[in-house]
């Protein structure tokens, strides 16, 4: 099914092709639906293709607008390209998993979310470049993106042309344990630098984290911010400008109704996007389970020093302490359980001889620096571009993707 909007000088095309929730089992029946946006601006309409790859797992991707506007960096990219705007499986409007999918009951539905991974992501991606008619396409992967793209390099190497990572060099042939002890020490790091910065706002995190252990800091929502859900605003400080909601959240009184709504905007893993929560550490999973992985590794110090900000760490208390997920606990429990396939492939990789770039940032929190530099050496035509300019987010921050167009085609580097 293709439809056709056009929105100034763009052009998006809808593509929905229907393919198995389970690919290489002809016994098992079941499909989804998989939708991408295919966005080109007028002269533009013969570009090769680039398909991006939204970080995560479990957020589509963002709806595209005129450029420049949304995404930023959507007027860089269709410059060189038309870009294919893939919603992965379990996402917007590719199947998308939520609270209506309960009642298939915890088996089930674990059962069905072990498919939402990268493997299988990449034969979406695989099915969408075949029924877009590209013998290759290039690819631009975002954080978990850019694992999927290292999955992708792993298996499907002939199909990619060009491959660019913004901060999505995941750690290949590694246990989760070592990704999350690793970023311990990144949020151990960005906290302390934080305090530097604001002292008082050591102490005013501490007032917090009492008040949340006394159970006085309700949301609008209803839910009891435990101590653990409150020191996960660490994951603001993974982003360039994240420090201003924090630093804005902490000048409040805890008692206003501004404090109350504001905090419940700011803590990261929502209901509107369980599977952020359910599959998120799968992601980091090469073939092992991961078993609460973030909650295992805890360092003594986080254990006993309640102002020592975490980030993309998922706690297991917060299917008890968290209202809208608690109806995922029986799915959750499962999914950490489940024995992982491996994902990557580190001979593969060496042989794909696909060239690219990809954006490593140093003081990245949730993909450490350390072991995307050793990815990047099993990439020997990928181009590393190892800058401290930038966190995260840079991709949404600057002009990211320009520079490493240039980088992957020996083009002049501003």
């Amino acid at each position: 099914m293709v439809t056709t909007r056009r929105m100034q000088d763009l052009t998006v095309d809808e593509h929905t092709i229907s393919v198995p929730l389970v690919w290489d089992d002809a016994a098992d029946a079941r499909t989804i639906e998989v939708t991408a946006s295919v966005v080109a601006r007028e002269g533009g309409e013969r570009l090769p293709y680039l398909v991006y790859l939204q970080g995560g797992p479990g957020h589509e991707a963002p709806v595209p607008f005129h450029a420049p506007s949304a995404p930023s960096w959507l007027d860089a990219a269709l410059q060189h390209y038309r870009l294919v705007m893939l919603d992965q499986r379990g996402t917007g409007r590719s199947t998308p998993i939520g609270d209506a999918d309960l009642a298939r009951g915890a088996d089930a539905l674990a059962e069905h979310l072990t498919h939402l991974r990268a493997d299988s992501i990449v034969r979406d991606c695989e099915a969408m470049r075949e029924h877009l008619g590209a013998s290759q396409w290039n690819v631009l992967g975002q954080s978990f993106g850019g694992f999927t793209t290292v999955a992708y390099l792993s298996t499907h190497a002939a199909s990619l042309d060009t491959v660019y990572f913004t901060g999505g060099l995941t750690a290949v042939g590694r246990h989760p344990d070592d990704v999350y002890s690793l970023t311990y020490d990144k949020m151990r790091a960005a906290s302390l630098a934080y305090y530097r910065r604001f002292p008082e706002h050591r102490d005013r995190m501490r007032r917090l984290t009492d008040l949340a252990a006394d159970g006085r800091i309700e949301l609008p929502s209803g839910e009891v911010v435990s101590v653990s859900r409150l020191r996960s605003l660490g994951m603001l400080l993974g982003t360039n400008d994240g420090w201003q909601t924090l630093w804005s959240l902490l000048q409040q009184d805890a008692g206003t109704n501004a404090f109350r709504h504001d905090l419940a905007s700011a803590l990261p893993f929502s209901a509107r996007n369980p599977l952020y929560y359910v599959i998120h550490e799968s992601s980091y999973a090469d073939g092992q389970p991961t078993r609460w992985s973030a909650e295992r590794v805890e360092p003594d110090d986080f254990a006993v020093d309640p102002t020592l900000l975490t980030g993309e760490h998922v706690r297991r208390e917060w299917l008890d302490t968290v209202p809208e997920l608690a109806p995922w606990r029986e799915t959750a429990l499962r999914i950490a359980d489940v024995e992982w396939p491996r994902l990557y492939d580190a001979d593969a990789l060496q042989a794909s001889g696909v060239r690219g770039a990809a954006a490593v940032y140093v003081n990245d929190v949730y993909v450490p620096l350390e072991f995307s530099l050793e990815t990047a050496a099993l990439l020997p035509r990928v181009r590393p571009w190892v800058t401290s300019e930038f966190e995260h987010n840079g991709l949404r921050a600057g002009d990211v993707l320009g520079r490493l167009i240039e980088l992957a085609h020996d083009r002049r580097v501003r």
